[in-house]
């Protein structure tokens, strides 16, 4: 029953990858079962005592090419063997059929092996027919890549092959404008180094590896050097470059075309999803992959043969690590986030709901997954390295604390008093994650932006105030500051700026993108303002909530401002790094007698503006470079209004009696009430014909659509939509989210999976990251695994240890707790906290 169970999922998946064991009115079948073969008499030996030395074998499947001949050799073990008791049985019948590829199956658990390229490698989903023709093109060469010579100028052999014959380059003088004008792109020692590292994990065998290097040092840049090593030494043929962020997907795709154009195409996935197979890199947003599982439906686990994660902890944390891990062939993380970045901090030293806790937790987990369980990554240069090595530069960091938040940063809170409709004398206790949320103090706004305002750094050459980022807590509150730092702007520099001083750069902004573009470019809202032949945006502050913290390059920003506590050490880090690039002043100025009277021209510090305590959450103890103490906000607290604390209660009004006058019970099928589909209906005919909602959907603007249902469709007289309503109607047996049911609406899923189904796909990127070797218990984890996330009582009985309670559940018992090996015990409810979004399950 166990091999027959096996086999019934193995025929799926060669299904579902493009297999046919049938002809079709196209193709031939290209699926032979129990194939007879005749094994060499020098292979017998390596049969070992398992196998019946005979000289003839059976092959469980034989997967045949577009011509017909034999392939790839499927060996098929029962669900309760581990696949890789097949390892040498399959390496004979492959020998035997000249095959160079087997895969080992038991139905759960499954390994693609390339003879020719080493180990067996655990893979979700099974290759396509046509990517593993194009993959058998690619013989791996790892020799060939250690003993590649990467000098300094690696990629400027590709931008300008014949750049060293170039007169302007031979002349000392003109050398660095040749270099400019041209954007040539020479790698830094520590850059070298870094290839370097890679070439020596190569040699010695590894194919997992993770740069640990500082905002500001060029990961992009030394990324192209990496795929040029791989791509030009062959070993790969296509590369798949992942980023966390819609935005970063054409920032990647321009850095790798300006640098490796002339050797390489470069396309974004979603612009080319017909011809991507022409280009030697793919750029896309693991989100993109992941949603409706596209990774496994659209690709096949040969499709790429370098796989690189930008801010790896980031595009490779939760669910997106199985988009990462289904790919086979060598991989390579990036970040700025280092594993030990929070100073003495554990997991035992806290409860596991601290978001230090669960964010370390995900640091540990990305060393784990690019093999780096020591915590030494494969290269690491860091923010001291930089500045020592003078390619970065330090922040001055200002603390500065209202009387209000210094009570909300602290351990009881800021208290409110005041009076409840019945006159009684009550409390409310905030906290520092509450401000602007539920705690709200215009007068504490103000004092920030005329803090930042009074103390910011100024531009060396115009004098005004410096390019500034400010990072507020929402969209909302970035609306506001922006508004009060341009009334202040008003009245410091009158007559200078028109309500175009400070600009709010958030997603609820049209042409937002656009906006930190102009920024950077120095002509957001206009530029030169103070001096006409200097060329710096006239807008000098940016207020944002998110957009501006990953992969954001402007260099000659001079001030940061955290109006926001952090509680992410990867967001500490990156808002850190936005101020860290050295930078010239003296190249936007068009004046020769001008530039004579600049003191400072170049960068050597920027401003870190800190109230909310972040550096001393993250650093323990910081030597602060800078303090200001602000004065206590006026007005009465727990009154609303401008300049005064005001408190938002919810409140449930319920007048008269309502008593239960008759009950009726009636089973409604699987498609509902004729009444809830057309409710359904309606709804995806209102959001189709919504042209706001269509563009967004259209650009993958997730965070937009929702926001304006939620805002401008659901609750209106017309239908009174809501979300409740539509799951209602739409009778699954879990909670749908508004993402899928808009996804629905517009055809880009075709019906919404059931519980189980989706229960079997998180158990399989459960398999695909912890890859358990005990394979004969993988029933027994699936069991625990489900049960874990969809019953309630089951997950409160492991949580606290009453293991006594199975005895009477009904969902998993303590007999199926003592067929789960005691290691996952642990390690599946902590997998399941950190990446399995509970609230999908929920009926």
């Amino acid at each position: 029953m166990k091999e027959a169970a096996a086999r019934i999922k193995i025929n799926k998946l060669l299904e579902a990858a493009g297999w046919r064991f049938f002809a079709d009115s196209n193709s031939p079948a290209n699926i032979q079962l129990e194939s007879n073969v005749t094994i060499r008499s020098q292979d017998l030996d390596s049969l070992g005592n398992d196998f019946e030395k005979a000289s003839k074998g059976f092959i469980d499947f034989l997967l045949l090419n577009e011509k017909g001949f034999p392939f790839i050799v499927l060996e098929a073990k029962a669900e309760d063997k581990n696949p890789l008791v097949g390892k040498e049985q399959a390496r004979t019948y492959a020998r035997s059929q000249n095959c160079r590829f087997v895969i080992l199956s038991n139905g759960n658990l499954h390994y693609f092996w390339d003879l020719e390229r080493g180990n067996p490698y655990i893979i979700t989903a099974f290759p396509k027919p046509d990517s593993v023709q194009s993959y058998r093109k690619i013989t791996p060469n790892p020799s060939r890549l250690v003993e590649e010579v990467v000098g300094d100028d690696y990629i400027v052999l590709t931008q300008w092959p014949n750049y060293a014959a170039e007169a302007a380059w031979n002349n000392e003088a003109e050398r660095p404008g040749f270099i400019a004008i041209n954007g040539l792109r020479f790698l830094r020692p520590y850059q070298k180094k870094a290839i370097a590292a890679i070439q020596a994990a190569v040699k010695k065998g590894q194919d997992r590896f993770l740069f640990e290097m500082a905002t500001g040092t060029g990961k992009t840049l030394t990324a192209a050097a990496v795929i040029k090593l791989f791509l030009r030494t062959g070993n790969a043929q296509r590369v798949l470059f992942l980023v966390d962020r819609l935005e970063l997907e054409d920032q990647a795709k321009k850095a790798f075309a300006k640098v490796l154009a002339n050797d390489y195409k470069t396309v974004i996935y979603k612009e080319n999803r017909d011809d991507w197979r022409r280009a030697e890199i793919v750029v896309t947003t693991v989100q993109s992959l992941l949603f409706n599982n596209k990774y496994q439906r659209l690709f096949s686990p040969t499709d790429f043969d370098l796989v690189i994660s930008d801010e790896a902890h980031r595009s490779i944390g939760g669910n997106a690590r199985a988009v990462f891990n289904h790919f086979i062939g060598y991989k390579l993380g990036l970040t700025a986030t280092p594993r030990d970045y929070l100073k003495n901090f554990g997991k035992s030293e806290t409860k596991t709901t601290d978001p230090r806790v669960l964010e370390r937790r995900l640091l540990l987990d990305t060393y784990r997954t690019f093999g780096c369980e020591d915590g030494q990554p494969t290269f690491r240069y860091s923010l001291l390295d930089g500045v020592k090595d003078g390619f970065l530069v330090s922040p001055t960091v200002v603390d500065a604390r209202s009387e209000v938040t210094t009570k909300l940063l602290s351990e009881s809170g800021f208290v409110v008093e005041f009076r409840d409709e019945e006159g009684e004398n009550q409390k409310e206790t905030y906290k520092q994650h509450e401000f602007e949320k539920r705690f709200f103090s215009d007068a504490t706004n103000n004092l920030f932006c005329k803090t930042l305002m009074e103390n910011a750094l100024r531009d060396p050459v115009s004098g005004e105030m410096g390019k500034t980022i400010v990072f507020a807590v929402s969209q909302n509150h970035a609306a506001k500051l922006t508004q009060i730092l341009n009334l202040i702007a008003d009245r410091m520099f009158p007559g200078r700026y028109q309500s175009d001083f400070a600009v709010q750069v958030t997603s609820q902004v049209p042409d937002a993108q656009q906006y930190t573009i102009n920024f950077t470019n120095n002509n957001l809202l206009g530029s030169g303002n103070f001096i006409s032949a200097y060329k710096t945006s006239k807008a000098r502050v940016c207020v944002t909530v998110g957009m501006m913290t990953t992969g954001y390059d402007c260099p000659d920003i001079l001030n940061l401002g955290l109006f926001r506590p952090i509680f992410s050490p990867t967001d500490f880090i990156q808002i850190k790094g936005r101020g860290t690039r050295k930078h010239n002043f003296l190249e936007q100025l068009f004046d020769d007698e001008l530039k004579e009277g600049v003191k400072t021209p170049v960068k050597s510090a920027y401003k870190l503006f800190d109230f909310f305590a972040n550096c001393e959450y993250f650093e323990e103890e910081y030597d602060y470079d800078e303090v200001i103490a602000l004065p206590k906000p006026k007005g009465d607290e727990g009154r609303s209004g401008t300049g005064r604390v005001g408190v938002i209660y919810k409140s449930y009004e319920h007048i008269g009696e309502d008593i239960l006058s008759s009950i009726k019970e009636e089973e409604v099928g699987e498609y509902g009430m004729k009444i809830d589909r057309m409710f359904f209906q309606r709804f995806e005919d209102t959001v189709r014909q919504d042209t706001f909602i269509a563009a967004n959907v259209e650009a993958g603007q997730w965070d937009r659509v929702v926001d304006y249902v939620n805002r401008e469709v659901f609750d209106k007289p017309d239908a009174y939509y809501s979300l409740e309503k539509l799951r209602k109607a739409a009778a699954v047996d879990r909670r749908l989210s508004l993402r899928e049911i808009i996804e629905k609406s517009f055809g880009l899923i075709q019906g919404f999976k059931s519980k189980d189904e989706l229960l079997e796909e998180e158990f399989a990127k459960f398999v695909t990251d912890y890859r358990p070797e005990e394979a004969t218990a993988i029933p027994a984890l699936k069991n625990f695994f489900k049960a874990y996330v969809s019953n309630d009582q089951v997950r409160y009985s492991i949580e606290n240890q009453q293991f006594t309670d199975l005895a009477t559940n009904p969902v998993f018992t303590t007999k199926d707790l003592k067929a789960v090996p005691e290691k996952y015990r642990a390690i599946i409810p902590n997998y399941i906290k950190d990446y399995v979004p509970l609230n999908r399950f929920m009926p």
